[in-house]
Formats: C-alpha cells, structure tokens, sequence
C-alpha cells in the first residue's frame, strides 16, 4: 500500500521563527523550546507573503482531505519526521432534532485514539522526533495522554504520563497499552503538572504539558484550516469550543488569521463561546470579571473530566480570542452537560462525550439568552468518541425456551 501523497511530496518550510504571545520576543526556529522567558506559549510564525506566491487554494482542494493536505501551514520541516497513525478530515454531522438545522458537530472522535488530542500530539511529537527528543513527560486528564503514548511508541520516544486518580479507567488501560508509563496522582491535573515540571527541570525529561511546547497549537489549529474548507471558505457564524487548556480555540483563532493573510478568507470571523463546566470555570469567571488573567478554580469538578482545568497557562490567549470575535465565556451545569448527551444519542444516534455534550449544553443556553439565533450557523465540537465514557445500563434479557411476549416488547 502506498503511503499518502500528502506525507511523502516535498515539503517547502515557510517557518520564520516563534514569537512569545505575551511580549512577542523572537526565538530562532528549528531549536528545542518550551515556554518563553516570560514564562507564556510560544507561537510558530511563518512567512506568509511567500506562501501566498507558492501556494493557493486550489492547490489544498486538489490533495487528499486529511490533515497533512495543510503540509505548508505546518511545522514540520521533513516528511521523514512525520508520525501519522492516519489523521482523517474528521465531518460535520448534524443534529436537527437535539440542536436544530443550523447547527453542526465536528465529529472528532473519528481521529486516531478517538480525540481531538491526536491533532495536537502528532504535530508536538513529530517536531520533538525532528528536535531529538528522547524522554517526555506529560499531564493528562485521559485523552491527550492517550494520544502522546501512541505516537511516541510508534517512534520510539520514552513516555511519562501522570494523571489524577479519578481519570476513567479506559483511558489509563489505553495509555499503558500503547506504551508509555502511567501514574495515578491523588490531585488535579495541574497537581500532576507540577510533577512534570519538577522532573524537568532536574532534567529528567521535556516536558509536553499543554501550551509549554510551542507545537500543539499547530495540530490543533488544523481545525480551523478545515472547517474553512468544508465550509466553502465561509466561517460560521459561532463556535462552540469545549475548553480546559483552550489549545484548540487559540489553534483555530491563529488558523483564521493565517487564511486571511493568504487571501483565502475574509476578514468575519465567528463568535467564538469557550464552554466550561460550573464545577471548573476559571476562564468564564475571567471573562465575567474583565481581566486577562485566570486565578486556579479550587475544588474543581464535573462529569466532563477533559475541561477540568483549573489553571490554563494560556488563559490569556483564550480570553483575548474571544472577546475579540464577539463571543463569550459559557458555563454549564452537568445535568444539563449530561442531558445533551442523552438527547443527542436518543434523537439523533450520534454518541456525544460529556466535554461534547457542554456544547450542545452551552448552544442551548445562548438560544435561550440571545447570544446567537436558530439560523445562524454554529459549530459544535465533540472532541472525544463517547465510546470511551460510561453509558446507561442496559438490563432486559430473554429467555429463548420460554413464550415470547412480543405484543410487550
């Protein structure tokens, strides 16, 4: 079988630099980074006058839809660095009876180890192969570490993952399956953070925590890239992003300045709504206070274990984007996070994770305050497959050698 065409044509490289996103201070490229001495992400940059000249988009619609058909718009320099396990042009699916007609989900799960998570691990660790990287180390609430053990195992990078003690069980069972060492922590996410933190600076390993290498945002800014495409190069009208560490609202808000700059798009952009659950809401209670900077939510908790974020270092970020396009910061209550859920498999078949169902939570709750109407176009992202979440008990049984009541079934 021939390997995609998109992985194996010549890849030109329009990276310039990378630039703090708090001072935008400049780094050199092709180095090993983590944060800015600022201590905030670092974002790639890329010299988008000559990309313009090289490249159009008649070009992207000519290659297959998956995620490498942007090689250009990414940083990886040579395609032997690539790890790819298949990353897919994930659909938009509608939900006419739990949504409405305006409305559609990109349908994340389909990826590689079922998350969004693949976007952005398959781009940091194809850079960390290209850079030398031999040891990571990462903090994971299920799904991002995950998605780091697969591609780090398939390219022989030694993996650390440390998660709360509470991470469902299939997630921890699918880390250490796929190779990497795994370490319940009696904490939060940031707790097990701070023991990354500590083993890198002894030196022990990189540390991959999100925004704390510059290469993330890069995967996870293919979503924009995509969702421009499949659009017709129109944007939406509002996007509803499930958000813990918010990589991929900053990924596709950097994604539309970048098409912009191209000429591929115009300069409307979509309300963008950052979804929180109540329980952890560090980014709503910023945005509702006006400030840049999130304070770390105490007792943080919910049934949407993927945005359970107390601290984002990239808070900022976030809040920038989305003040800017118009949007807002939601919070959500879990029975309503686990009403949508139910409501989105019972009415239209398609099995939500709980940090999906927030959105369709969050959507309801801006019909029902005005923020957006029934006919403007919202995306909604379901950013895990809800196979890996629990489910309902299904208890009836029958009896094949009694009389079959059917008139009661």
């Amino acid at each position: 079988m021939e390997r995609n065409s998109n992985l194996t044509q010549a890849r030109p490289s329009f990276v310039s630099h990378l630039e703090c996103s708090l001072t935008g201070e400049r780094y050199p490229a092709g180095e090993l980074h983590g944060l800015s001495a600022a201590g905030r992400p670092l974002l790639v940059r890329y010299d988008l006058q000559a990309m313009r000249k090289a490249l159009s988009r008649n070009d992207i619609e000519a290659r297959p839809t998956d995620l490498w058909r942007w090689r250009e718009m990414l940083p990886v320099r040579r395609s032997e660095d690539i790890v790819s396990l298949g990353e897919i042009e994930t659909p938009l699916v509608d939900l006419p009876r739990s949504a409405g007609a305006s409305v559609l989900v990109k349908d994340e799960g389909r990826l590689p180890t079922g998350s969004f998570k693949a976007r952005g691990l398959v781009m940091a660790v194809s850079m960390a192969k290209a850079l030398g990287v031999t040891r990571i180390a990462m903090p994971t609430n299920g799904n991002a570490g995950a998605a780091l053990a697969a591609y780090a195992t398939r390219c022989g990078i030694e993996t650390l993952v440390f998660c709360p003690e509470d991470t469902p069980e299939i997630n921890v069972r699918e880390i250490a399956m796929q190779g990497a060492r795994v370490w319940r922590v009696n904490g939060l996410i940031d707790d097990c953070g701070a023991i990354v933190g500590e083993g890198a600076r002894q030196g022990r390993w990189f540390d991959f925590s999100t925004l704390k290498e510059p290469y993330r945002i890069e995967g996870k800014k293919t979503m924009g890239l995509e969702l421009a495409a499949q659009l017709g190069w129109e944007l939406p009208d509002a996007i509803f992003y499930p958000t813990g560490g918010g990589t991929g609202l900053i990924g596709m808000w950097k994604a539309f300045d970048e098409l912009e700059a191209l000429g591929w798009i115009g300069s409307h952009r979509p309300k963008m709504f950052a979804v929180q659950a109540a329980g952890c809401a560090p980014i709503v209670k910023a945005f509702d206070d006006g400030v840049e900077h999130a304070d770390r939510w105490e007792d943080a908790h919910t049934v949407a274990a993927g945005i359970r974020v107390p601290r984002a270092v990239g808070d900022f970020l976030i809040l920038r984007a989305v003040r800017a396009s118009g949007g807002r910061a939601v919070a959500v209550e879990d029975p309503d996070i686990l009403q949508a859920v139910d409501d989105a498999a019972r009415k239209d078949g398609m099995l939500l994770c709980p940090e999906g169902g927030a959105t369709l939570a969050a959507y309801r709750l801006a019909i029902a305050e005005g923020w957006v109407s029934e006919t403007d176009k919202s995306i909604l992202f379901n950013c895990s497959t809800g196979l890996k979440y629990p489910m309902p008990a299904a208890p009836q049984t029958l009896d094949r050698n009694e009389r079959i009541d059917f008139d009661s079934l």
